[in-house]
């Protein structure tokens, strides 16, 4: 799983650089609402193939949750 994917989906979804992101980036920080979390899920689960469940969804707060979360589906 390529952690550069999830940073520049992330990017795209909210306009901003890849660059600027971290796994310790806050999605409130960078001013996300829950209509950008859903987009920014919703991209997440096309670009993996995946889907996040909605109670999981709920508790991701930083990049890096989103990418731990991304990873353990694709590996069970």
């Amino acid at each position: 799983m390529d952690e550069s994917v999830v940073m520049n989906v992330i990017a795209e979804q909210m306009n901003i650089s890849a660059d600027t992101l971290t796994p310790d980036t806050v999605f409130a920080d960078l001013g996300a609402d829950s209509l950008d979390l859903f987009q920014i899920i919703s991209a997440l689960e096309e670009a993996f193939d995946m889907e996040f469940e909605n109670d999981e969804a709920e508790k991701i707060k930083t990049i890096g949750d989103a990418i731990a979360y991304i990873k353990n589906v694709l590996e069970n």
